[in-house]
């Protein structure tokens, strides 16, 4: 068990965090709170000063100013795919690993595109709206069947890839895109360019995260390549596509259809106001960023990110972690004290700590050191009647940044 109290460690869920996170924190014996809404800047930073772990979501920006605050954080967890709503730097200069979980709602995601994709080509929500309102427009024209199509795929990862298994399913050719080189899965053709792709497919689809070479990554110079009346769906990152220009290519009839999920700006509750150019336009589907929101995507998130904290937490291992030196610890073994130490990368530091424990007449069971460009994960297991003064002395050193040690009752 850890040193410090786990009835003390308080836990913060915010946006509605799935439940099941809550109960694993609460069975495990910490202070847990479990809010519905997202916090702002000035909120979060008044609140960060009393919490160990934050549990976010998308809307929640934890910025260099809420850090700043940030006296106790031990870790931050991501219960969503992205993580660019964290200062990872800021995160990692101040020891907080933050964890996320990049597979749990692949398939949800998946599968509303593919939905998507088969209501633009059949103008299926256009259809609804008008029969709701009364009106009894029964036609074939502007609508196909997507068998035969081509869909590219811009992003190859894991949401791209299961896009692209479920397209050929259903008979689409399957091209894609990526900075990277991507084994294809059945039989999707990767291409040399995005420009490429634009102009090849009857759909696109965006499966990107959210960095600079990305932002605006389809923009109003793009609608000259887009292949005519093809259609556009974005359920990766507000950012990637500009919605101006997309708003102008579906006006001009460029663009035949668009299934939009994520924004630029989005509200911070269900409570707030929408508006966006895209709104009132002809087969265009718009959805409140619900890509990963099913049961089962939201409670398997809820279930891995909070194992990953529970495990750093209660042993060690930062595994996983998006911005921390990565190590994978066992079990903690009695008689002895895990010292878990994260200091400035400086040359010396592990010299200096071994210098201390053998001065102390101290045994080392196991060490650990792993390093990014800022910041060494010092983790050993030494003898228990040590473990209190050493930790003081490794604490002290000039480069740490902070110290904990873990042991068994």
């Amino acid at each position: 068990m850890i040193s410090y109290p786990k009835g003390k460690i308080k836990v913060l869920l915010l946006e509605n965090i799935h439940k099941d996170a809550y109960e694993l924190f609460k069975k495990d014996g910490f202070d847990v709170t479990l809010e519905k809404d997202a916090l702002d800047e000035a909120d979060l930073a008044k609140r960060i000063g009393e919490i160990h772990i934050l549990g976010i979501r998308s809307k929640t920006n934890v910025t260099p100013k809420v850090l700043a605050n940030a006296r106790r954080l031990l870790s931050i967890g991501c219960f969503c795919i992205g993580t660019n709503q964290v200062d990872l730097e800021g995160a990692e200069k101040i020891a907080v690993p933050v964890f996320n979980a990049p597979y749990s709602n692949t398939r949800s995601v998946a599968e509303l595109v593919i939905a998507e994709i088969i209501m633009l080509a059949r103008k299926a929500t256009d259809q609804s709206r008008d029969v709701h309102l009364g009106k009894w427009n029964k036609i074939a024209k502007g609508c196909f069947e997507v068998r035969g199509k081509t869909l590219g795929i811009v992003g190859y990862g894991h949401i791209g890839s299961q896009v692209s298994v479920l397209a050929e399913s259903m008979g689409m050719k399957v091209i894609f895109f990526d900075v990277i080189a991507k084994l294809p899965l059945g039989n999707a053709s990767p291409v040399g360019t995005y420009e490429e792709l634009l102009q090849q497919s009857d759909f696109i689809t965006f499966h990107v995260p959210e960095t600079e070479e990305t932002e605006n990554l389809f923009n109003k110079e793009h609608l000259a390549h887009i292949k005519p009346h093809s259609y556009l769906l974005n359920l990766s990152r507000g950012k990637v596509v500009n919605i101006e220009a997309l708003a102008e290519g579906l006006k001009s009839g460029r663009i035949a259809g668009a299934g939009i999920d994520v924004y630029p700006e989005e509200p911070k509750s269900n409570d707030d106001p929408f508006k966006s150019p895209l709104q009132g336009l002809d087969n265009v589907i718009l959805t409140p960023h619900v890509g990963g929101s099913t049961e089962e995507a939201q409670k398997n998130i809820g279930t891995e990110v909070a194992q990953k904290l529970l495990k750093f937490i209660n042993n060690g291992s930062t595994t996983f972690s998006v911005n921390f030196p990565n190590i994978e610890l066992g079990n903690l073994k009695s008689g002895f004290h895990r010292i878990l130490n994260i200091h400035k990368n400086q040359p010396g530091f592990l010299r200096d700590i071994n210098s201390i424990i053998s001065e102390m007449g101290g045994n080392i069971l196991s060490q650990h050191l792993s390093t990014s460009a800022n910041i060494g994960y010092l983790s050993m297991e030494i003898d228990r009647n040590l473990g209190d003064e050493l930790k003081n002395k490794i604490k002290a050193h000039q480069h740490s940044i902070r110290t904990r040690i873990l042991y068994l009752d």
